[in-house]
């Protein structure tokens, strides 16, 4: 009897250890309190034992019930081996219930309406001038594509690798970062599937998509070494799993795939602290660096991550703590009822790169108000560095809406609005797609007088009619460069095309910038060649690349 009763034991304990083993190897749960993962891991190890000792020491038993009539039917009861088995699964179904009472507690103790006054102060905003802010870009700072078009252009250029398309594809993350100070989306490969995965591990995933959100260019970069750690790999080699072994009790939120500034592929693995409660108020704590290629692995404190990083704060997260900072003022309870002096983001956002890091921008409106926006805010997403700029003007879906009707009998759609400044004037500026998300010409309209708009094939032809629009209507924009003339010998002369329109690249004996020449403004050009004398005009300074904007005298 003995000896049954301890093979009962451990065939339980051995089944519970192997269920639980299996749960921890695909849900990777972290070990830390502030989890729900390791909450729900607990509760499901606690309730599976529960009902692995129930099928070894309890049974269901039917029982006849009777009444004055004769057989009324059947009830069940349990039936326990021994009185000590009642006494046991009673304790291990009690543990199982505290622990889903207390998940349920802790969660309603960490929530808004408890915390309204501690979750509005978990971010702080400075109140800045758009003027002294907000400089004139250059034309190769602006992204004119969204995700949805880089995904498009993505999957061309991938369908065009015919050594890869077969066996890879491109992972959905396409991350926007800052490189070679230009904005641009990156995202790894991945295997196509598990076949592919166990005839390609060996080597690694060979590179990934690199596109200039300026230019529309995209390329495959190859590397010399394949990824060996990735989403799509398995076992050890998946990044989430290499993660959790490595630091089992991190919380980790989103990770995002970027390169250096050499071109190395790496992950950025931001953990999360959080501020209320066991579960609320989440906000980033460290940050681990992990090499795609090695898997070697490096620890951050939030404020000390290397400046090439551009993400470690997702877009979501910062935009969820500013809803926040502008509900909760006046408490929980104001913001659902009277909202008085309730401020909300708008529904959508874009980036705007600025001082080397990626900000995250999107409009302010006062809640219940869907048409017009109170101001807007960029946030940082490596530093969670949050500017307010109260500019009162068209809310962002309106200016889409009214771009849109400028070429609605070409149904192009507008991409979400940047607002940049053109002239010293705040503006939105968007692309407008065809229906199959390429861009095809662009849109300026000035925030407060958005029934005006600008439409252009190239973004300087936008902004001309842009200011010449605005200053029909009144608005008075900083004026142009003075024009310079500039004389020599062409030594160099390249034709590109840009945005679909064909352009000519200059350089000029005695001379370091490199002058861009439109065709379309200047047809002549075609007819110049290597050692021709040439006079240019040109207004603009030359951007980061040596590249100025010019034309024939």
């Amino acid at each position: 009897m003995k000896s049954w009763k301890v093979k009962t034991l451990i065939g339980g304990s051995v089944i519970l250890v192997l269920v639980a083993a299996i749960y921890y190897y695909i849900m990777l749960p972290a070990v830390n309190i502030h989890s729900p993962g390791f909450w729900k891991f607990i509760i499901f190890v606690c309730a599976a034992g529960t009902l692995i000792y129930a099928l070894f020491r309890v049974r269901l038993k039917t029982i006849p019930v009777y009444n004055q009539n004769g057989r009324a039917g059947n009830t069940v009861s349990m039936e326990y081996k021994t009185p000590k088995d009642k006494i046991l699964f009673r304790i291990f179904l009690g543990i199982t219930i505290g622990l889903v009472a207390v998940f349920i507690i802790g969660g309603i103790l960490s929530s808004v309406m408890i915390n309204a006054s501690r979750y509005q102060k978990l971010l702080t905003v400075e109140t800045r001038s758009f003027e002294n802010d907000i400089k004139e870009v250059s034309y190769d700072q602006i992204p004119i594509l969204d995700r949805e078009s880089a995904v498009t252009i993505g999957n061309r250029v991938m369908g065009t690798m015919v050594d890869m398309v077969s066996q890879y594809e491109i992972n959905h993350m396409y991350s926007q970062i800052n490189y070679g100070n230009k904005p641009v989306r990156v995202s790894p490969l991945q295997y196509g599937s598990l076949i592919k995965w166990l005839t390609n591990n060996a080597s690694g995933i060979p590179g990934y998509v690199r596109i200039d959100m300026t230019t529309q260019n995209a390329e495959i970069v190859r590397l010399n070494e394949g990824i060996k750690y990735s989403e799509s790999d398995h076992f050890g080699r998946n990044i989430y799993r290499h993660l959790r072994f490595a630091y089992p009790g991190y919380i980790f939120d989103d990770i995002s795939f970027e390169v250096d500034e050499e071109g190395t592929p790496f992950w950025i693995c931001p953990t999360r602290k959080y501020n209320v409660g066991l579960f609320g108020g989440v906000t980033i704590d460290k940050v681990i660096i992990c090499n795609a290629i090695t898997g070697a692995m490096t620890e951050y404190n939030v404020e000390d991550v290397p400046e090439w990083v551009d993400k470690v704060y997702s877009a979501d997260m910062l935009i969820t703590l500013y809803d926040y900072y502008g509900t909760l003022k006046r408490g929980f309870f104001n913001s659902i009822l009277g909202q008085r002096d309730c401020l909300q983001t708008t529904d959508g956002y874009n980036y705007i790169a600025m001082d080397d890091d990626v900000w995250v921008y999107t409009g302010v409106t006062s809640v219940g108000q869907d048409e017009s926006n109170v101001g807007f805010v960029l946030m940082n997403q490596r530093t969670m560095e949050t500017r307010y700029y109260e500019i009162a003007g068209a809310e962002e879906y309106s200016a889409m809406s009214s771009a849109e009707g400028k070429v609605q009998h070409l149904g192009y759609k507008a991409t979400f609005p940047l607002l940049i400044n053109i002239g010293g004037e705040p503006t939105y500026f968007m692309a407008l797609k065809d229906s199959a998300g390429l861009v095809k010409c662009y849109a300026m309209l000035n925030i407060e007088k958005y029934q005006t708009v600008a439409i252009g094939d190239t973004v300087s032809e936008c902004e001309n009619s842009y200011k010449q629009m605005m200053s029909q209507s009144g608005i008075v924009v900083t004026q142009p460069n003075e024009i310079k003339r500039v004389t020599g010998v062409i030594t160099q002369i390249v034709p590109v095309v840009i945005d679909g329109n064909s352009h000519y690249y200059i350089t000029l004996d005695n001379q370091s910038v490199i002058y861009d020449v439109n065709v379309k403004d200047n047809p002549k050009i075609i007819t110049y060649a290597i050692g021709v004398p040439v006079t240019l005009n040109y207004s603009e300074e030359p951007d980061s690349n040596r590249l100025l904007s010019a034309g024939l005298e």
